[in-house]
């Protein structure tokens, strides 16, 4: 069984974080994708879903609107 990408056709680089805005992964990880093993396949997921949690921590700008 072969491990499904996780491409959600929403293919934009965000410079600041170095990965897609839809799939949360690197340039590197994308390319090497058609060609990994399902282990690698895997690896990889891991690591979109660290990145994919940790941006929904700070999705909602937390600055704070009172003057000073």
């Amino acid at each position: 069984m072969s491990v499904a990408s996780p491409c959600i056709n929403v293919c934009r680089m965000d410079p600041r974080r170095g990965t897609c805005e839809g799939c949360f992964r690197t340039i590197e990880e994308i390319t090497v994708w058609a060609r990994a093993s399902d282990a690698q396949r895997q690896d990889i997921l891991k690591e979109v879903e660290a990145r994919r949690a940790a941006h929904a921590l700070f999705e909602d700008d937390l600055r704070c609107d009172c003057d000073r």
